[in-house]
């Protein structure tokens, strides 16, 4: 009698949910034997470009894994798709030179995987035996059942045993293996909430179901008060609380400010905030979190009012803290959980680049920066994007990575050399403690946006542009951060798109956030694997931007736009 096998009890460390990518190429049986080596010789290109480049979330290498069995029919189908399942394969890439039959192949091994997996072909324009052609059947078939693929008709020689493809044929490649990589590998993962929403504020909603549902994510909502009473017990090492400060103190000086030996001490207690949730974060296995903090835990004075976590929050989303180099965290201040969404995907679509987070504060349109130019006696330099076009002043209290008051590449004394902590602002913040302050440097690139939910459609939808980051000389910069709060982090966001007038009418909350290395393609992949709504209303931005944006998926096509065709797949 057969008899149940019992698994070995969990102990120790371990790897969860690292999604490979399975390489294969679609044959048919009647291709000379030179043509069969040369779809090997290529099914291993493909696999050894993603290998090279393509990282998951926690910014270590993917596993890749090829098939020399090329797909003829069948029997290699479920050959192939059983080596992939027991390789942990989650992300399939088709990558064939000789024509082949679309069901006989792909779609006998497709059909041995979940419905939402995802698949790329890539193929060159070839012309011998065109894996082109092939690539076009297969891709019109899926359409018909509903199925999302992607399509890359990239370019490498048509002759010749060992062709390489064109950078832009393996960057777009990349990208997508990148967005597919990170929507399999976060399925299944949680962050860890703080609080309820901040201060009422609805933007900021947990939506539990949605966000399982769409992303596979979980939500773990913890209460601030087990946080309170960790600090009131000590619950953290008091030698590391020590190190954390004296790494402080040597960067920041008397950046630090500090009236006395109370303001130390709740300093002492922003910082140990850090170990103690850091450590939670890590029992939990979390990939993110967020901390309420407004209004119970520092300002409402029926309460015992507590000290900001401006420092707690910027240190998890930086690539550093006391005891050196780490990946980022996302966090998000005010429990901010679409912010936190946005943040977690920004970065793990990067391979672990840190996110900002900043309010959607002050825009500043051209005769405004020219009335407070004129106010201080500054002339506005000409052939500037930000003094023709206008800017935004992000800054928030809290959350503001470190790595963003730098250049890339800085290291941790230029960042914190940047840096200044002075007294949080007793009105807001009566429990008191330090802010944290500094002013971006300009010419920082990428993607500014936010996710937004609503029931009407039951789905998650993205606003975004690219932007850069703008460079005010003093004493113009000075006199913006003076503008709104000036003791908090400052970064003079310039988007690409976007008029000062649509950005100002258009946001979907009053925080939004940024992150450098991130292509307008990837970004565009990853919606489609996730069926989030694209949202660009900017009036300059092309709906399609060839060499900037992926090709536009069949699926959509087929279905009355990208738009309509997302809304009847969120029905589904």
């Amino acid at each position: 009698m057969e008899k149940a096998i019992a698994l070995s009890e969990a102990s120790g460390s371990f790897r969860r949910n690292t999604p490979a990518i399975g390489v294969f190429v679609a044959g048919d049986p009647r291709i000379d034997a030179a043509s069969r080596q040369r779809c090997r010789n290529i099914c291993q290109m493909v696999a050894d470009v993603l290998a090279e480049r393509v990282k998951l979330p926690d910014g270590s290498p993917a596993k890749v894994v090829w098939a020399p069995t090329l797909v003829d029919g069948e029997p290699q189908a479920d050959l192939v798709a059983k080596q992939f399942q027991d390789a942990g394969v989650k992300v399939l890439v088709c990558a064939p030179d000789t024509w082949a039959f679309p069901q006989l192949s792909v779609i006998s091994l497709l059909s041995q995987f979940p419905a939402d997996t995802p698949i790329n072909f890539t193929c060159g324009n070839s012309g011998p035996k065109p894996g082109v052609v092939f690539a076009h059947a297969v891709n019109g078939a899926i359409m018909q059942y509903g199925k999302l693929t992607h399509l890359n008709v990239g370019t490498w020689p048509d002759t010749g045993m060992n062709p390489v493809m064109t950078e832009s044929t393996a960057q777009a490649l990349v990208d997508w293996a990148f967005a597919a990589v990170t929507t399999q590998a976060l399925k299944g993962r949680r962050v860890v909430v703080f609080g309820h929403d901040s201060m009422g504020m609805e933007t900021a909603l947990p939506h539990v179901i949605p966000t399982r549902k769409q992303f596979g994510i979980e939500i773990t909502r913890l209460d601030m008060k087990l946080l309170a009473d960790m600090l009131n017990k000590k619950a953290y090492d008091a030698d590391e609380l020590k190190a954390m400060r004296a790494f402080i103190d040597k960067h920041l000086g008397k950046r630090l400010e500090l009236r006395d030996e109370a303001d130390s001490e709740r300093f002492n207690q922003s910082l140990a905030l850090y170990l103690i949730t850091r450590d939670l974060l890590r029992d939990l296995d979390a990939i993110g979190g967020g901390f309420m903090s407004q209004l119970e835990w520092g300002s409402d004075l029926r309460g015992i009012p507590l000290p900001v976590a401006d420092a707690m929050e910027s240190f998890f989303n930086s690539t550093f803290d006391h005891n050196g180099p780490k990946k980022p965290l996302p966090f998000a201040t005010e429990a901010d959980v679409q912010a936190l969404l946005t943040m977690v995907f920004f970065s793990a679509l990067t391979g672990g680049n840190p996110p900002l987070f900043m309010d959607f504060r002050k825009v500043w349109e051209p005769w405004e920066l020219q009335a407070l130019a004129q106010k201080i006696g500054f002339t506005l330099p000409k052939g500037e994007a930000w003094a023709e076009k206008g800017l935004v002043d992000g800054d928030n209290s809290g959350s503001a990575s470190f790595d963003w008051a730098a250049a890339p590449g800085a290291s941790v004394d230029e960042i914190m050399a940047r840096v200044s902590m002075p007294l949080a602002d007793p009105g807001y913040f009566p429990g008191l403690g330090n802010s944290v302050h500094y002013v971006s440097p300009g010419g920082l690139e990428g993607i500014a946006g936010r996710l937004m939910y609503s029931s009407l459609s039951g789905l998650f939808s993205l606003s975004w542009d690219e932007a850069t980051t703008a460079d005010v000389p003093e004493p113009l910069a000075s006199a913006l951060c003076q503008a709104t709060t000036a003791e908090w982090p400052h970064t003079f966001v310039v988007p690409k798109y976007a008029t000062m007038y649509e950005y100002k009418h258009y946001p979907p909350a009053n925080h939004f956030h940024m992150i450098q290395g991130l292509s307008p393609a990837r970004l565009e992949y990853w919606m489609d694997l996730n069926n989030v709504l694209s949202v660009t209303p900017w009036a300059a931005r092309p709906s399609f931007i060839e060499g900037v944006d992926r090709p536009i998926p069949l699926l959509y096509l087929a279905n009355g736009g990208e738009t309509n065709a997302k809304l009847m797949l969120g029905r589904k």
